[in-house]
């Protein structure tokens, strides 16, 4: 029997985060909210892909909260950041995120 892993978790986005999303919407005329869904999306599927392999997320964003679900890899690999760093694993996943934040904003290069 696998082992499930069913705690969500809840982070703010960074203003850096939000400032980022903005922007990207702002090239694909999109509001605010909508282009901070898209844009956390794109950052769950980077860090869930990078460390389990997984190409699917399901999150809820709401007033600039994203909460989310990770996988049993993501979440393991959260608990050892986190215990190794002393902040918890909600910690961890905000600074990957942040991190992800300004991905793909320059694709716009390739596009027409």
């Amino acid at each position: 029997m696998g082992e499930e892993h069913d705690a969500s978790i809840s982070i703010e986005a960074s203003d850096r985060f939000r400032t980022a999303a903005a922007e990207w919407g702002d090239r694909r005329m999109m509001d605010d909210e909508e282009a901070m869904s898209v844009k956390a999306e794109q950052a769950l599927l980077e860090i869930e892909h990078l460390v389990g392999g997984h190409t699917d997320v399901e999150f809820d964003v709401e007033d600039g909260t994203i909460r989310y679900e990770p996988s049993a890899e993501l979440a393991a690999f959260l608990d050892e950041q986190a215990e190794r760093v002393g902040i918890g694993p909600e910690g961890v996943l905000a600074l990957y995120v942040d991190l992800f934040a300004r991905v793909f904003l320059d694709d716009d290069r390739t596009e027409g």
